[in-house]
């Protein structure tokens, strides 16, 4: 991390002592109040520190979605140390941190309660859990039943600390998640302020392009805590096999204007994230080192962005 300030580690200080996880400003949010959008910082990994903060407030984001985890901007082992003053920095700038990304599987996860207790006493109340994989050789159903009680223990260490749990679906076999109706068997009966979900319509779209992502946002909607947004076409490979291309916003198959309309009915009011998932010289697989030219990369964030709040504003969401 690049040097920080001795102000911004006293600032850090001062948030850790008097900030509450419910309370904090740039977490409380109510239904119908504008939607904010958070880079992930995934696709800022050549910015560090103070560079961070200035190049996402720079772009025009309202937060950042902070990746707390191998490789990212904070590792898990030394969360207590660095997490609390980036944050600090990063407000500091005007922005938000509204959530963390984190590679906590369960409550027995390496550092799973540092990062908790960390984040809880700066007033952060969301982040993202995930992860899980079927195995062939036993019944789904079973295995989600085997699932269930480590998902209780994850929930209880989240009601211990005042956060929420927002498990991410991706596309693809065998991923827990993926056609996102397992996730309503899951966490049936959790109290969806510690365990939900963090819908990502882009992979929604891919599992189920014609009707299927409309269902599937449906029946997550009482768990429904956060929302990540990419956009995808098919395309056929060299060897004629058709992959998922990732496209920037708008130039894909994601039924966005319906999307963010079924938002508004919803009511949703938490974290809504920004993925850039198509080739971006590194930056959309979060490399230190671009191989293009810094403000092309910035220029094409600044063009989904842009994108992005012309689809809410036609939904009112903003």
């Amino acid at each position: 991390m690049n040097r920080i300030s001795r102000r911004a580690l006293l600032s850090a200080s001062a948030a850790v002592a008097g900030a509450s996880p419910l309370t904090a400003a740039d977490e409380k949010k109510s239904p119908g109040q504008r939607l904010k959008v958070a880079i992930f910082s995934k696709h800022l990994r050549f910015l560090e520190g103070a560079s961070l903060a200035e190049g996402a407030a720079a772009l025009g984001f309202d937060g950042v979605d902070l990746a707390v985890r191998r490789g990212g901007h904070v590792e898990p082992d030394n969360v207590a140390r660095d997490l609390p003053p980036l944050v600090s920095v990063i407000r500091s700038h005007g922005l938000q941190v509204p959530m963390l990304t984190t590679d906590i599987v369960f409550a027995e996860t390496p550092y799973a309660e540092d990062i908790l207790r960390t984040m809880a006493g700066l007033g952060i109340r969301y982040y993202r859990w995930g992860g899980l994989k079927y195995s062939a050789t036993q019944p789904i159903a079973q295995q989600i039943a085997q699932w269930r009680p480590r998902v209780e223990k994850l929930a209880a260490l989240n009601a211990r600390y005042e956060v929420t749990a927002m498990y991410h679906t991706h596309s693809g076999a065998g991923l827990v998640g993926a056609s996102i109706w397992d996730l309503h068997e899951l966490l049936e009966g959790f109290d969806p302020q510690r365990v939900g979900v963090n819908y990502d319509v882009g992979h929604a779209t891919v599992e189920g392009g014609l009707g299927g992502w409309i269902n599937s946002f449906r029946i997550s909607q009482p768990y429904l805590r956060g929302i990540a947004v990419k956009d995808f076409y098919w395309q056929k490979d060299a060897r004629g096999r058709w992959r998922v291309a990732w496209q920037p916003i708008g130039h894909g198959m994601v039924h966005f204007p319906e999307f963010f309309g079924m938002v508004a009915n919803s009511g949703f009011a938490g974290p809504l994230q920004l993925h850039f998932e198509y080739p971006l010289g590194g930056a959309n697989d979060g490399k230190t080192t671009l191989t293009l030219p810094r403000e092309e990369v910035f220029q094409a964030m600044r063009e989904d962005l842009r994108q992005i709040r012309a689809y809410l504003r036609e939904a009112n969401l903003v």
